[in-house]
C-alpha cells in the first residue's frame, strides 16, 4: 500500500476523528481492498458536485468528508463576499443520513458565523435553487446522490444565481478545501444562526412552478395521471403543484410515495429504466390513465411513459422528452407572438442534435454545453440579455424559463401534463406530438450504453479506455467513414480525411464525439458521478407523412446495433 495511504489512515486513527469513526476503521483494516478504496483519493466535485459511498475514509461521504468541504466553502466565501452578511440554504433528499449530514453542515457554516436557511424536512433539488435567490442568499447546499444505489450521498453546492458551481468558482473552492485540514473544521454550532425555513419557501416554490409551466387550456380535469415518487423527496411538491395547476384526477403509487433512502421497491430509483416504473405501469394499466410520470430522489429528473399508436404505454427516452417539451414551448411562444430572435433554447453536446433542427425552424438561437446541466445554468447566466425558454438534457433533465437554475422534475411534471391535456383537447396524443417533431425536423434515434467499472482498478481501465479512443480514433464504424473527432479535451475538432483541424470553443473535459458521414455521433465520456464509461449513439432517418414512427424505429435501432458492434462493445 501506497505511503500517502499509510499517511492518510493513520490520521484518521486518532482525534480529531470521533470514537465511532475510528473505531469503524479500525473494522475496516481487516478488509484490505475496502481500506485502500476508502483512502486512495480525495472525493473531488465532478459535473454534479460531491458524490460518493458513505463510509468512513477521504474518499467516502461522511461527516468529516463533508466538513472540510463546507469548512472551505465558507472560508472561500469570506474572501469573495469580504464584508457581507453570509447567508446559504440547506436542503436535502431522503437518502440514509441525509438529515444528519445536512444538520453537521449547518453547524459547521454557523460555527463560520454564516446564516443558514434550513428546511426542517427533505425538500426537491429544484426547490433548493430556487430558495437561493428568494433568500438572496450567496449560496446553496443540497445533501443527495439523485439516482445512485442506497450506499450513495452526495453534496451539491450551488451559486447565489442559483445554479451550480462553474469555473472559475469551482476549482478555486476545490484549492480551498484542499488546503483545509480536518483540524480546521469549526463543528461548534451557533444555533441562533440557523434558521428553519418551510411553508412560506414551499408555497412561493409552487407558484413559480405553475407560472413556469401551466398555459391556457381547459380539460385539465379530464386527464387521469398516474405519478410515483420512487421513495423520493417530490411527495414534498409535485402532487401539490398540480392539485394547485388544476389536476384533481391524479392517481400516486402509494407503495412508493413514502420516502425512503433504501428504496425496497425497486432495484434503482432511476426513472430512465422502465424496471423502476414497474409498480406505476401496472397502476396506469388498471384505471386507464393517459399518463405516467415518475421521478428520481431529489426530484430533478423524470421519466414520462405515454401511449403508443397501439395504446399500449410506452417509455419516452429523455431526449424525446425534451424534443416534445421544447417544441411545445416554441409553439406557446409563437403563438403568443413572442418570439423575436431575443430568446434561446439549450442542451448539451451528448444529446440529440434535433434541438438545434428545432431552434432553427423557429428563429431561435441555439446553444451547446458540456453535460452537466450546471452549464446550462451557466449559460443562462452568461446570455442575461437573451430569454430562456427551456432546455434538458438526455439524461431526464428539463428546465423552463430561468427561476430556477437546475434540472426541474416538479415544474417538468406539470408541463408534460399540460402537453398531455392540449393534445386531449385536439384528439391527439402526447406520442402523436412526438411523430410531428419527426416529420417536421427528422426523426432521430438515440441510445445510451454505460459500462460499470468500480474502484481504484475501474478508474484505472476507464482511462486506459479513454486513451484508446482518443490515440487510436477508428477511420470507419460498421462501414460508415469517420467525418470527424471531437476532442473536448485537446479542444480541437479533427478532420482525419481532409488532414486539418480546428479549435473547439467549449472548456475542456475528457469526451469524444465522433461524427460520421451520414450524421450519425457516438460520444464516449467517463462519468462524473459514478464510476461509469459512457456510450451515446445517435442515429438518424426520414419520417414520410404517411409513415408511422415505430416502424423507422425499429431500422434505427438496428443500426445503433452496428454501431455499437462495430466500436467494440
Amino acid at each position: 500500500m501506497k505511503k500517502a495511504i499509510e499517511e492518510k489512515i493513520e490520521i484518521w486513527s486518532k482525534p480529531p476523528f470521533d470514537e465511532a469513526s475510528i473505531l469503524a476503521l479500525k473494522e475496516l483494516k481487516k478488509y484490505p481492498d475496502q481500506l485502500e478504496d476508502a483512502f486512495y483519493q480525495d472525493l473531488a466535485f465532478g459535473t454534479g458536485g460531491m458524490r460518493g459511498v458513505m463510509g468512513v475514509g477521504t474518499n467516502r461521504i461522511n461527516a468529516y468528508t463533508l466538513g472540510k468541504s463546507t469548512q472551505g466553502l465558507a472560508d472561500y466565501m469570506k474572501k469573495v463576499f469580504e464584508e457581507e452578511q453570509l447567508k446559504v440554504v440547506i436542503a436535502y433528499d431522503c437518502r440514509n443520513n441525509s438529515k444528519s449530514l445536512a444538520l453537521k453542515v449547518a453547524e459547521v457554516f454557523s460555527a463560520n458565523d454564516v446564516h443558514v436557511f434550513y428546511f426542517s424536512d427533505l425538500r426537491t433539488t429544484p426547490e433548493l435553487s430556487f430558495a437561493v435567490n428568494y433568500l438572496q442568499a450567496h449560496c446553496g447546499i443540497v445533501l443527495t446522490a439523485s439516482h445512485n444505489p442506497p450506499e450513495y450521498n452526495g453534496y451539491k453546492v450551488y451559486w447565489k444565481d442559483g445554479g451550480q458551481i462553474v469555473p472559475p468558482q469551482d476549482k478555486e473552492i476545490i484549492e480551498q478545501i484542499n488546503q483545509t485540514q480536518f483540524s480546521d473544521i469549526k463543528f461548534d454550532a451557533k444555533k441562533d444562526l440557523i434558521q428553519w425555513i418551510d411553508q412560506e419557501v414551499d408555497q412561493a416554490f409552487f407558484d413559480q412552478s405553475i407560472s413556469l409551466g401551466r398555459f391556457e387550456l381547459e380539460g385539465r380535469d379530464q386527464l387521469k395521471v398516474v405519478f410515483t415518487a420512487l421513495h423520493g423527496t417530490s411527495i414534498t411538491a409535485v402532487p401539490q403543484v398540480l392539485k394547485q395547476a388544476g389536476y384533481t384526477d391524479v392517481h400516486l403509487v402509494e407503495a412508493q410515495s413514502t420516502p425512503n433512502g433504501n428504496f425496497p421497491t425497486v432495484k434503482s430509483p432511476n426513472p430512465e429504466e422502465a424496471e423502476a416504473l414497474k409498480m406505476a405501469l401496472e397502476l396506469a394499466q388498471s384505471i386507464g390513465a393517459d399518463l405516467l410520470i415518475g421521478t428520481d430522489p431529489d426530484c430533478d429528473r423524470l421519466g414520462i411513459a405515454v401511449r403508443d399508436n397501439n395504446n399500449e404505454f410506452k417509455l419516452l427516452n429523455g431526449n424525446q422528452t425534451m424534443v416534445v417539451m421544447t417544441y411545445f414551448l416554441l409553439e406557446q411562444w409563437k403563438k403568443s407572438g413572442r418570439l423575436n430572435g431575443n430568446q434561446f433554447v439549450a442542451t448539451t453536446i451528448v444529446s440529440t442534435p434535433m434541438v438545434r433542427k428545432m431552434a432553427e425552424a423557429y428563429g431561435v438561437q441555439y446553444k451547446e454545453t458540456l453535460t452537466g446541466f450546471k452549464w446550462i445554468g451557466d449559460l443562462i447566466k452568461k446570455f442575461s440579455e437573451l430569454e430562456f425558454i427551456g432546455g434538458g438534457e438526455e439524461s431526464f433533465g428539463y428546465l423552463v424559463g430561468d427561476a430556477i437554475r437546475d434540472k426541474d422534475a416538479v415544474t417538468a411534471t406539470l408541463l408534460a401534463c399540460e402537453i398531455a391535456t392540449f393534445a386531449k383537447n385536439n384528439q391527439q396524443s402526447f406520442y402523436e406530438i412526438l411523430e410531428a417533431c419527426y416529420r417536421k425536423f427528422g426523426a432521430y434515434k438515440e441510445r445510451l450504453i454505460s459500462l460499470t467499472e468500480k474502484g481504484k482498478a475501474g478508474a484505472r481501465k476507464i482511462h486506459l479506455m479513454m486513451e484508446g479512443y482518443r490515440n487510436k480514433p477508428p477511420k470507419e464504424i460498421a462501414g460508415i467513414k469517420v467525418h470527424a473527432c471531437e476532442d473536448y479535451l485537446k479542444s480541437k475538432t479533427f478532420y482525419p480525411r481532409e488532414g486539418r483541424s480546428e479549435m473547439l470553443e467549449l472548456p475542456k473535459a475528457d469526451v469524444l464525439i465522433y461524427v460520421l458521414e451520414d450524421h450519425s455521433r457516438i460520444a464516449i465520456r467517463p462519468s462524473g458521478t459514478e464510476p461509469k464509461i459512457k456510450f451515446y449513439f445517435s442515429v438518424n432517418g426520414v419520417l414520410e407523412a404517411d409513415d408511422q414512427w415505430s416502424r423507422l424505429e425499429v431500422e434505427l435501432e438496428q443500426k445503433i446495433d452496428l454501431l455499437i458492434k462495430g466500436i467494440g462493445l
